[in-house]
């Protein structure tokens, strides 16, 4: 692959005042994912862009501290396409934070195209391009990249500014450029980092344990998490989560007493097992976890109806204003709400009660689950709600 001058390319998109940019990566058999590719393009001043395709695996070859400070840059707007996963891998790799995030993928859901829409998809409606995407499944880590590789994924970014364009000229006209830009920028805090604390409370049925197990099955987790990050393997293939709460409970000291545990394979009971008994030990040791609180109320099967009628709301409204559905609520959010209102608790902290969504349908869902409206059919089959 040809070397790359990233001052030359830093310096041009601070001319442009944006960068789009996409990666490629691997993920299968490794504790994170392998950042392999980071395609580049800036605009060329006649309407289309010039992309580059940088190696971060060359280690003499390429220094990203120059493109690392652009996507830093408040001033500099950076274009990606479902950049989730981009954003994490960047700022963790390349240790930069990412600011002035436009996601063309979440902007599509304000311009009335379906939520999650791919790539190849939003090219076709915007601008009318069709991808080959001949190497979507392939070995991004193997080098050198064939030229059907290479080809991939400079077509990743090749269009991407126009997309933008066309993108940011429908918002412009609808006047929801701004909320897209709002939601964009949650995509500017992504990380891939694991916290072992938020992986502890994600265990299954860990917080129905008492707290002497919790402190094991929390040190378990941790040595897991360093375990796997040291061997750059996946958590999973150190040891299960069903087999560490089964651990936990049972608290063996002794070889004997661990092998008796269901789920443990003879190779991890002789690569690990002391491991996992110092583990285990150390738990003992430690002060007893409480649980972080009291348990929320559960769902009702009576909830069902009010969350079908909720979710009509929120899609007659979608279908009114332009939006994709999702962008508005999930069945999560909607049962959160539903319960809220059954239990008489405070609202809770859901995304369909705050900001812009809440002045477009959320105060109206409470006043649905309260009885103050009525949902009806109307004229040509239209959803109209109207005061009780």
């Amino acid at each position: 692959m040809a070397k790359v001058d990233a001052h030359m390319i830093a310096a041009r998109a601070r001319d442009a005042g944006r960068l789009g940019i996409d990666t490629e990566f691997m993920g299968e058999g490794r504790y994170r994912s392998l950042l392999c590719l980071v395609q580049v393009a800036v605009d060329d001043g006649d309407g289309a862009a010039d992309v580059w395709v940088l190696d971060p695996l060359d280690r003499d070859g390429f220094d990203p501290a120059p493109l690392a400070e652009l996507l830093a840059d408040p001033a500099i707007e950076i274009v990606l396409h479902a950049g989730r996963q981009d954003v994490a891998l960047l700022r963790r790799v390349w240790g930069t934070t990412i600011t002035n995030v436009f996601d063309t993928q979440i902007a599509a859901g304000f311009a009335g195209m379906r939520a999650q829409i791919g790539y190849e998809g939003l090219l076709s409606e915007l601008l009318g391009v069709r991808l080959q995407k001949s190497a979507s499944f392939t070995k991004w880590d193997a080098r050198p990249l064939s030229p059907e590789q290479a080809e991939y994924a400079r077509e990743d970014v090749l269009h991407i500014l126009q997309a933008t364009d066309a993108l940011k000229d429908r918002l412009e006209r609808s006047g929801r450029l701004e909320w897209a830009q709002e939601e964009c920028r949650v995509l500017e805090t992504i990380t891939d980092d694991r916290d072992v604390d938020a992986v502890f409370e994600r265990l299954p049925r860990i917080a129905g344990l008492d707290g002497g197990v919790r402190a094991i099955a929390r040190e378990l987790v941790a040595w897991r998490e360093e375990t796997a990050r040291e061997q750059d393997k996946p958590v999973s293939s150190v040891l299960q989560d069903a087999a560490l709460v089964e651990i936990a409970r049972r608290k063996p000291k002794s070889m004997e007493r661990l092998s008796q545990i269901r789920g443990l394979h003879e190779g991890t009971l002789r690569r690990r097992g002391k491991w996992i008994l110092d583990a285990v030990e150390r738990g003992r040791e430690q002060p007893p976890i409480p649980t972080t609180s009291e348990r929320s109320p559960g769902p009702s099967p009576k909830d069902a109806p009010l969350i079908a009628l909720s979710e009509a709301l929120v899609r007659a409204h979608a279908l009114s204003s332009g939006l994709a559905y999702e962008l508005l609520a999930t069945r999560a959010d909607l049962q959160a709400v539903v319960t809220a209102v059954r239990e008489g608790l405070t609202e809770p902290d859901v995304r369909t009660l705050r900001g812009w969504r809440r002045e477009l349908v959320g105060d109206e869902l409470l006043a649905l689950l309260r009885g103050e409206r009525v949902l009806c059919v109307g004229d040509g089959l239209r959803l109209d709600v109207t005061a009780r």
